[in-house]
């Protein structure tokens, strides 16, 4: 079986030179670096590598789906600036955030640069005139989405909501731009429609249990790993559905309301948060979170069972498998 982590560093670097190749040097000079800092730093590049892994698994030419991919990373890079920007966040990958190096004007402006590049991209794709249409539409509606899914998070904040609403807010927030790399590749690869659609769901389900172990991450992670402090999460009242599993499963009363006295408490000590980590775990919360991320796994790669036994199918597999068994 491939080893997904080792997959996407090879990837991740077969994609680099792609990736720095579209923004030139114009003016003003920090427009174009703030645009460049965060798709240029690297990461784990799941999008992208999608994108191509999709196209060669249908049997396409691979280098034809590359332009898509970084302009799937160029869109999840736009949101990442604006959502640091949200959430007041300082650093990211061990740098100032946008709007802390360049302040907020910039930061606003690099991240519509990135939406308004990514585009221009996808319009000179090597691809019949239905495909790109195809491919656009797949991918304009999951910006979309994902400014949806974006507010639905803001407004769910500090809010105990139900598990179907968190689902919801996260395949908008998260999978949708999963499932348009996907989709898209598989579209540029000549996929029929029933194969673009099974691709498709195979990435929605992933991305929700990529963002259900995230979540976990944020509560139940280690910090030196993860960057984020393990708090954070439980400060801001983040409602996941380990928070959903806990609120309806917790019996005792007094352990309740000590639950609910520090989720979305922003000045809860560490000990405070540690506690409710533990609650979390004796309730079976964390564990009920993992077992559902897992089902949302093994439903991703249900979806992709009739696809022609390839090296990108394994990769696709084991990239589901990643998504739920990593410590970043």
């Amino acid at each position: 079986m491939i080893d997904a982590k080792e997959y996407l560093k090879r990837m991740s670097a077969e994609l680099d030179a792609p990736i720095r190749s579209y923004i030139g040097d114009e003016e003003p000079d920090n427009l174009m670096e703030a645009s460049r800092q965060y798709p240029y730093a690297g990461g784990k590049r799941m999008r992208p590598a999608m994108a191509v892994a999709c196209c060669r698994a249908v049997g396409g030419d691979a280098s034809k789906a590359v332009p898509l991919a970084v302009a799937i990373e160029y869109i999840h890079n736009f949101t990442l600036i604006h959502d640091d920007l949200m959430d007041g966040d300082e650093k990211r990958r061990g740098m100032d955030t946008i709007h802390i190096g360049y302040g907020m004007p910039t930061a606003i402006l690099a991240g519509d640069a990135l939406f308004a590049k990514a585009f221009q991209i996808i319009c000179d794709l090597d691809i019949p005139a239905e495909g790109m249409r195809d491919v656009l539409r797949y991918v304009s509606q999951a910006v979309w989405d994902l400014a949806r899914g974006q507010q639905m998070d803001v407004n769910n904040e500090g809010q105990i909501v139900t598990e179907d609403v968190y689902i919801e807010t996260i395949k908008l927030k998260t999978s949708v731009l999963f499932a348009a790399a996907a989709a898209g590749g598989a579209i540029i690869g000549g996929a029929d429609e029933a194969t673009v659609r099974a691709i498709n769901e195979y990435a929605l389900e992933l991305g929700l249990g990529f963002q259900m172990f995230d979540d976990y991450l944020g509560v139940a992670g280690d910090s030196s790993k993860t960057g984020k402090s393990v708090g954070n999460d439980i400060r801001k009242g983040k409602c996941t559905c380990m928070i959903t599993h806990a609120m309806r499963t917790i019996e005792d009363e007094a352990v309740l309301e000590e639950f609910k006295g520090i989720l979305g408490n922003m000045d809860a000590t560490d000990e405070q948060c540690l506690r409710a980590r533990q609650i979390l775990e004796e309730s079976g919360s964390i564990q009920y979170a993992l077992d559902l991320a897992k089902q949302k796994v093994d439903n991703a790669i249900a979806k992709i069972a009739s696809l022609p036994e390839s090296e990108d199918k394994e990769f696709m597999i084991a990239l589901a498998r990643f998504a739920i068994d990593r410590d970043v």
